[in-house]
Formats: C-alpha cells, sequence, structure tokens
C-alpha cells in the first residue's frame, strides 16, 4: 500500500514539537501531553492540523446525520459518537490486539462513529480500534486529507462502512469492505434517494433529511 503520509502538513509550521522519541514517529503516549489550541490527528506516528472549526451547514448536516443514526440505534448495542472525539486505529498487523499508548501512532477524529463492539469503549479515555461505521463531512480545508491520507487509512484498518459527505453537491459516497478488505468503487447516493447501511441493517435515511438545512 502507498504510503501518502510521508509530507509532514506545511501549516503545522507555527507547532513546535520535539523529535518523536520513537523510530515510528510520534505516539499515543505524546499527544496525550500536548495542549495546542489547534486540534490535531496523529496519523502513522506525523501530525496532522484539522481543518478550522466547521461551517454552520457542516455542523448541520452533522447533526442530521447523528439525530438519524442516534435514533436508530435507541435500544441496541451498537453506539453512535460524534467529534470530537479520540479513535485509536493500529493498523491490520495488530487490529485486534491491545496495544500499549506508546505503541499507538495513529489517532484521528472523525465526525461521526458507530461502534459495535463494547469492548472498544470500555477505555473512557477515547475508541480502542476501528468503528464498524464512519462518517466524515468534506469542507474545503480537508477534503484533501479526507479523500486521500484517510481512505487508505481505514481501509487498512478493517472499517466496514465509510461515507464520505459532499455537501457542494449534496451527495454521499459510500465504501464498503469487500472480501478482500478493500474499497471498491464507492455507491453514490444523491438528493430524492435514500442512503441504506449494509452495517447497521434497517438503517434508511432519505437524501433531503440529510441536507435539510
Amino acid at each position: 500500500m502507498t504510503d501518502y503520509l510521508t509530507i509532514l502538513n506545511e501549516d503545522l509550521s507555527e507547532i513546535k514539537v520535539a523529535e518523536p522519541e520513537s523510530p515510528v514517529g510520534f505516539t499515543y503516549a505524546d499527544y496525550l501531553t500536548w495542549n495546542f489550541k489547534e486540534r490535531i490527528e496523529l496519523i502513522r506516528g506525523k501530525i496532522f492540523k484539522m481543518a478550522p472549526a466547521p461551517t454552520i451547514t457542516h455542523q448541520k448536516i452533522s447533526g442530521n446525520i447523528e439525530f438519524k443514526i442516534s435514533n436508530f440505534l435507541n435500544g441496541k448495542q451498537c453506539k453512535c459518537f460524534h467529534a470530537p472525539i479520540d479513535v485509536r486505529l493500529k493498523g491490520k498487523p495488530f487490529r485486534k490486539n491491545k496495544l500499549r499508548d506508546d505503541e499507538i501512532t495513529t489517532v484521528v477524529q472523525p465526525d461521526i462513529i458507530v461502534v459495535c463492539d463494547a469492548e472498544k469503549l470500555k477505555d473512557n479515555r477515547s475508541v480502542d480500534g476501528a468503528p464498524d461505521l464512519v462518517v466524515e463531512i468534506l469542507s474545503p480545508g480537508n477534503t484533501k486529507t479526507e479523500t486521500k491520507y484517510k481512505f487508505g487509512l481505514y481501509e487498512e484498518n478493517g472499517i466496514l462502512e465509510y461515507w464520505v459527505v459532499y455537501p457542494e453537491y449534496q451527495q454521499i459516497h459510500m465504501y464498503l469492505l469487500n472480501k478482500k478488505e478493500e474499497y471498491g468503487k464507492p455507491v453514490i447516493y444523491e438528493a430524492d434517494e435514500d442512503i441504506s447501511s449494509t452495517v447497521l441493517k434497517g438503517l434508511r435515511i432519505p437524501m433531503d433529511d440529510i441536507f435539510k438545512l
């Protein structure tokens, strides 16, 4: 798999941090000691500055999706969460392993996640492992990151269902993990359609409700 994350985000030039002691880069143990004003994510040991505060449109769309999913999951085992919430990802060889804080080099904050395994929620600090479903809502400041960097990351970690929301076009691209543990071409949902989840059987959301502002 191509390592998309060899170039440090230039926007971090004002953030001063020491070089990581670990040969794999910065770790979750380092992450817990930082107190930056900016929201950041740690991806394969490198620091990435997140997009500025979400727009009103972004927040409304996020709220609409979360409301629908949370209502659907009421009384069910799976739980829905929204950003900011830390998700510790471990990579394909270590997905099911219990890793120490200084062994974890990826911590992300998706817009919305669904977690069906209660074991992943036992550590109250963050989600320990890959969610079952991830929703990322794109904005001009994060489109490149979400479509290029996180695609491979979520695929590698076995996230079964990945929604990429395009507010400008009122579209959602749904990526589903196949038997080869790869994302194929997305299922594209547009206005006047209902988006239907594969992971959450029975969940159908009218696209018009998602983009209702």
